[in-house]
């Protein structure tokens, strides 16, 4: 949607919640974003709950789903985040978009976005310093990983630094819907 005028993070902030809901700012334009399927919403929440009791657990931080983030001037909410301990006191609990980026952003894969648009969202998440980018297709059952350029199937484990101890088949984490 072309608003005109180009938005900033702190226009966006200020818009109606009704007027963002399911829009992301992308190069001061208002974007639209579908909402997710009941797959892709148990997929999100498995992760929520595999990775945020052992991040708490062990003092690493915290994970959330669907936050939004300032990525460049540019407004994204992955469908999980893990940031670290240090950016903790960052987190502003009243504003809808995070002055950070997280450490690990996990994007679950829609049928409805281009691959053009995943890919510079990708691009926009590592360059704004954003550790880890995970792109999870449940439709072809791979896990693509960022900035390691490797593609994760079946049998293959998906771990990271970011999290220790957190390990998951990509046919677990695909097949616990």
């Amino acid at each position: 949607m072309a608003t005109g005028t180009l938005l900033t993070i702190d226009d966006f902030e200020r818009l109606p919640a009704e007027m963002a809901e399911n829009h992301e700012l992308v190069d001061g334009e208002l974007v639209e974003v579908s909402g997710n399927t009941p797959r892709n919403n148990n997929l999100r929440d498995y992760l929520v709950i595999l990775l945020r009791p052992l991040v708490r657990k062990d003092g690493l931080g915290d994970v959330i789903a669907e936050q939004e983030y300032d990525f460049l001037g540019n407004a994204h909410g992955p469908d999980v985040t893990f940031f670290g301990v240090a950016k903790l006191p960052l987190l502003d609990r009243n504003k809808r978009v995070q002055r950070f980026v997280p450490d690990l952003a996990i994007e679950i894969v829609s049928d409805s976005e281009t691959q053009i648009s995943l890919f510079k969202k990708k691009e926009r998440y590592l360059k704004a310093g954003t550790q880890e980018v995970w792109l999870i297709f449940p439709e072809t059952r791979e896990v693509l990983l960022y900035p390691a350029n490797r593609i994760l199937r079946g049998s293959d484990r998906l771990s990271t630094n970011l999290i220790p101890g957190f390990s998951i088949t990509v046919d677990e984490l695909l097949d616990a819907d």
